[in-house]
């Protein structure tokens, strides 16, 4: 599948009356692993690319080559639709333009641009917005970076907790004014909100991790929510896996004694595509 039927292919998710939460991935092996329980779209998170990169916190000091280069290596290993965050566009409304540029060019389908004010700025505490302004010629400047017409913008906006419901819509209107795709809100905590966003735009809603009560995956698809998400837990059991391992083997354990941890021969070859180098191995060196 190239680049722009998968594209397609998100783009055909968000017409839909349907709410999910996209597979967390964030390397090949959890890319390919994802393709093979049936996942069509993935999610590779900004918080996840700094630990997965970096070993470092959710503070944008990764740079663009860093996250694109990982991003390829995911959209390599599967025909899985891949969205990402990210983040702040790593600079002004240029530098949005050069994200996107090499998102592109990494076979990402969907990204989205926020409207923090990243990273912190000096002397300051808590979460930050830019300004409206700014934030609009962001996000027209990553649209018209698209190179393939089926690239999914979405514009992030994180304005809840600095501007309240009011802030949220007039910016979830400016967003969509300035030709983004969809719309992506963290902060919205009831249906009150949702309702509220959803009668300023017409455009597919996502929503960042939400309380109890926007959790009904129905109500959700209802009021034109296509994607939900709900945190990253295949990183976090990740490294709870290596750091269960590594314990096991300071603390003088055998293999053996973990051997009910380790995957199948099923998965490994799943997840190291044995299937299609054994292929070419067969093809090309014999």
């Amino acid at each position: 599948m190239n680049p722009t039927e998968r594209r397609q292919r998100y783009r055909s998710h968000l017409a839909r009356e349907q709410c999910i939460q996209p597979a967390s991935i964030f390397d090949p092996i959890s890319s390919r692993l994802a393709a093979s329980l049936g996942f069509e779209i993935g999610m590779f998170a900004g918080s996840v690319a700094s630990g997965v990169v970096l070993g470092a916190p959710d503070l944008t000091v990764i740079t663009l080559s860093e996250f694109v280069d990982q991003a390829r290596r995911i959209t390599r290993a599967s025909d899985i639709s891949l969205m990402v965050d990210s983040d702040h566009g790593y600079g002004n409304a240029l530098n949005v333009m050069r994200t996107v540029s090499e998102l592109e060019a990494a076979e990402v389908c969907a990204m989205s641009i926020e409207d923090t004010a990243l990273p912190t700025p000096f002397g300051t505490t808590g979460a930050t917005v830019i300004s409206l302004d700014e934030s609009v010629g962001k996000m027209r400047a990553a649209v018209a970076a698209k190179r393939d017409r089926e690239t999914i913008v979405i514009g992030r906006c994180a304005a809840m907790p600095i501007e309240g419901i009011a802030g949220v819509v007039a910016r979830a209107a400016a967003y969509e004014a300035a030709g983004v795709d969809a719309l992506f809100f963290t902060g919205l905590s009831t249906k009150a909100h949702v309702v509220a966003v959803e009668a300023v735009t017409t455009l597919p809603l996502m929503l960042g991790s939400a309380p109890a009560e926007l959790q009904d995956a129905a109500w959700l698809a209802a009021h034109r929510v296509r994607i939900a998400l709900k945190g990253h837990l295949p990183f976090q059991t990740m490294i709870q896996g290596i750091y269960e391992a590594l314990k096991h083997h300071a603390d003088g354990g055998e293999p053996a004694g973990l051997s009910h941890r380790a995957p199948s021969a099923e998965v490994m070859a799943t997840a190291l595509a044995n299937a299609d180098y054994d292929a070419w191995q067969g093809e090309f060196l014999r």
